[in-house]
């Protein structure tokens, strides 16, 4: 196992894409960042979510984790395309058919990529993190808002939305495993994170049996594990860190366990 594992980490870094969408992302971030810590900084007074809650009176703490969580709320795509890939670029490539030669088994194969996919979820975690904390936090001490960034809480929602991130590359993984197509799979996951759950996480909320839907959705699940959300800011609330974990995990093993049983079951040539 320790052999296909490592192999599998070998084939993630063995292409250009894990670092371009690394440099995209990165960039991305701390520009999404650098606009909504203005934005905050500069005191806007339209409200968001209730019209006695406007911007400029929102406590800095609610402020710091919605713009450090950045890359948890709107850029957790990146980290999941990567995941996607694992098994998206080898069925694309027909590399799937050596792969399953020297790996017959293909439950251990696909549990070696969900746990290869571990280290570079941790550097898109940092990476995608800490763009967010430079940017914004930059933005923030220029506009007169405390950055908090000699707080442990504040270091609490860094590190969480780090694990919040590479826990989205394995899910990502578990979707690939589902979805083999590479570019049905990525269309399906831009259409679902970039505009479809936005927009039900935005309008649900408005109605009273909305709010526990959406709280159930992967990405309010991986700001739940980050404990801050731009959505926060609108309407939606959070669900405790640990049940973000176990909602998250739980899509990935569904994606997984009927990857597993669909396409990976399938007569490959």
């Amino acid at each position: 196992m320790i052999a296909v594992v490592t192999s599998e980490y070998r084939k993630l870094f063995s292409t250009r894409m894990w670092w371009v969408l690394l440099i995209v992302m990165a960039a991305y971030m701390g520009l999404t960042a650098t606009m909504l810590a203005a934005m905050f900084g500069l005191g806007e007074s339209a409200g968001l979510g209730t019209s006695d809650a406007p911007l400029a009176i929102l406590p800095d703490e609610q402020k710091v984790a919605s713009v450090y969580t950045t890359a948890v709320s709107f850029g957790y795509v990146f980290p999941a395309i990567i995941g996607v890939m694992s098994f998206g670029g080898e069925f694309r490539h027909k590399t799937i058919t050596d792969t399953l030669l020297a790996v017959p088994n293909r439950t251990q194969l696909l549990g070696a990529k969900l746990i290869s996919a571990l280290p570079m979820g941790l550097m898109y975690g940092l990476i995608g993190t800490a763009s967010c904390v430079a940017f914004g936090g930059a933005v923030f001490a220029m506009t007169g808002i405390d950055p908090l960034l000699t707080t442990v809480g504040t270091w609490e929602i860094i590190g969480r939305s780090v694990l919040a991130l590479t826990l989205w590359l394995i899910t990502g993984v578990a979707l690939g495993a589902l979805l083999t197509n590479q570019i049905t799979a990525i269309v399906v996951l831009l259409v679902f994170t970039q505009f479809l759950e936005p927009i039900l996480r935005i309008v649900l909320p408005r109605f009273s049996w909305g709010q526990n839907i959406t709280q159930y959705l992967p990405g309010a699940a991986g700001d739940s594990i980050a404990g801050g959300s731009f959505f926060n800011t609108v309407g939606a609330s959070l669900l405790p860190m640990w049940q973000g974990v176990v909602i998250l995990l739980a899509y990935t093993v569904v994606f997984a366990v009927v990857g597993r049983m669909t396409s990976l079951a399938r007569d490959i040539s």
